[in-house]
C-alpha cells in the first residue's frame, strides 16, 4: 500500500486514476489472499463468498482509506452530506475510475460458464446462450475437455490457446477447449507436448460433462512418464478399455461368473487357458489363435478341448462367447493397469501417456481393445 501511495505521489495528479486503475485490482487480490493466509478464521469466513467478491471489498476499502467514498446509497439524495463528501478529500478524482465489476463482469461470466458445462446437471439451451454471451464466449459445435494436471498449466495453456476455458472441477484442472473439425487433433497434440494431460472425446457444449468426466478417468488409470516423454492421450483411442472399465465391481463381477471353471487350476494353467480362449474367442479358429498366440495349432486344439470339457456347451453359446470375451478382456486390462501403477509413485490426480503395451504390442492392443 504503501509503494502504491509513494508511487502515485510522484505522478501528476492527473495521472493519479489510470495509475489505480492499473494497480490497485491486484493489490487487492494480493491483501485479500495475505488476509486469507495469515488470519485464523478468515479463510473458514469467506469461503463460500467467491474470490471476485472478497477482492472488491478489499478494493472498496482501500479507495475508502486513500480518501475516495463510496457514491450514495439508494435512498440518499445527491444534496446529502454523503453525496458531497464523494466528490470531496486528496483523491476526488478517483470518481473518474470506472467500476472494477464492469471489467470483471466476463471473467466471472467465463466462470460461470465453465461450471455449467461441467455440471452433469445439463442447463439449457437458453442458459448457456445467456452465459455465452455475457462470458463473450460463442458456444461452439464441439468441446474437448482436457484434464491436466496442475491450475498452474490449466492457466498456462489457457493463454496459449485461442478460446479456451480454464477450471477446476472437483479439484482437478481442466479445460475446454473449442472444436470445429472433431477428427482434428494434431496441433492439439503438438501444444500438449511434454505435458501430462488426457483429452477427452468431442461433444455438443451441453455434453461437455461427459468429454471432462472420461478425461479425468482416463488420466487416473495412466501412470505418469517423466518430462519431456510426456504427451497427451485421447479419450477416443481408448473408449473400448474405458467402457470396460467404468465399473471395477461390475467387471470382477463378470470375470468371477463367467470364468469360475477356472478357479480351481492353477495361475499358471488359467493363465494360459484365457490367453488361449480370448485368442480363440478374437481369431475364430485355431490357425488364428495359434498365430496370435506364437504356438503351433495343435496346442491350441488341446487347450481348446481342455477348455470345452471345463465350460460345457455354453462355450458354444453366442451370449456367452461375448460375456467371456469381455470378462476375459477386463481382466487383461486390470491387471496391466494395477502392473503399471505399482512400477513407481504417482502424483494425485497426475497421470498421462497410453496404457502401455506389453512385449508383443500388436497381439496386446488386438486383444485388449485398444
Amino acid at each position: 500500500m504503501s509503494e502504491l501511495l509513494n508511487h502515485i505521489r510522484t505522478r501528476p495528479r492527473g495521472e493519479w486514476p489510470q495509475l489505480l486503475r492499473r494497480e490497485l485490482p491486484a493489490l487487492a487480490a494480493g491483501i485479500a489472499k495475505e488476509l486469507r493466509d495469515s488470519i485464523p478464521g478468515i479463510s473458514a469466513h469467506v469461503a463460500d463468498i467467491d474470490d471476485e467478491v472478497v477482492n472488491q471489498h478489499v478494493e472498496s476499502a482501500l479507495l475508502t482509506a486513500l480518501g475516495n467514498h463510496e457514491p450514495p446509497t439508494a435512498g440518499q439524495g445527491e444534496g446529502s452530506t454523503r453525496g458531497r463528501d464523494a466528490h470531496e478529500g486528496p483523491l476526488a478524482s478517483l470518481n473518474a475510475i470506472p467500476s472494477q465489476r464492469s471489467k470483471a463482469r466476463p471473467e466471472r461470466a467465463r466462470r460461470e460458464l465453465f461450471t455449467a458445462l461441467t455440471s452433469d446437471s445439463h442447463p439449457s439451451e437458453q442458459a448457456l446462450a445467456e452465459l455465452s454471451g455475457a462470458a463473450r464466449w460463442p458456444l461452439p459445435d464441439f468441446v474437448r475437455a482436457i484434464a491436466l494436471t496442475s491450475p498452474g498449466e490449466a492457466q498456462h495453456l489457457a493463454a496459449r490457446m485461442d478460446g479456451a476455458l480454464a477450471g477446476m472441477v472437483c479439484g482437478q484442472p481442466c479445460l475446454l477447449l473449442p472444436t470445429a473439425d472433431p477428427g482434428a487433433r494434431t496441433e492439439l497434440a503438438k501444444a500438449l507436448r511434454g505435458r501430462s494431460a488426457a483429452v477427452g472425446h468431442p461433444v455438443p457444449p451441453r455434453d461437455t460433462a461427459s468429454s471432462q468426466r472420461w478425461a479425468v478417468r482416463l488420466l487416473n488409470l495412466i501412470p505418469t512418464p517423466s518430462a519431456p516423454d510426456a504427451r497427451a492421450v485421447f479419450v477416443d483411442d481408448h473408449l473400448s478399455a474405458l467402457m470396460l472399465l467404468q465399473d471395477e465391481h461390475l467387471a470382477h463381477a463378470l470375470a468371477a461368473r463367467r470364468l469360475r471353471p477356472l478357479a480351481d487350476l492353477t495361475p499358471r494353467q488359467s493363465e494360459r487357458l484365457e490367453d488361449t480362449l480370448l485368442a480363440w474367442l478374437e481369431g475364430g479358429g485355431a490357425p488364428e489363435a495359434a498365430k496370435a498366440l506364437s504356438v503351433h495349432p495343435q496346442t491350441v486344439r488341446y487347450r481348446m478341448r481342455q477348455l470345452e470339457k471345463l465350460f460345457g456347451p455354453d462355450l458354444r453359446e453366442p451370449r456367452t462367447r461375448f460375456e467371456l470375451e469381455m470378462a476375459l478382456r477386463t481382466r487383461r486390462l486390470m491387471a496391466q493397469v494395477q502392473q503399471q501403477q505399482s512400477r513407481g509413485p504417482r502424483r494425485s490426480r497426475a497421470v498421462t501417456g497410453e496404457i502401455q503395451q506389453p512385449q508383443d504390442a500388436a497381439r496386446t492392443a488386438r486383444v485388449n481393445g485398444l
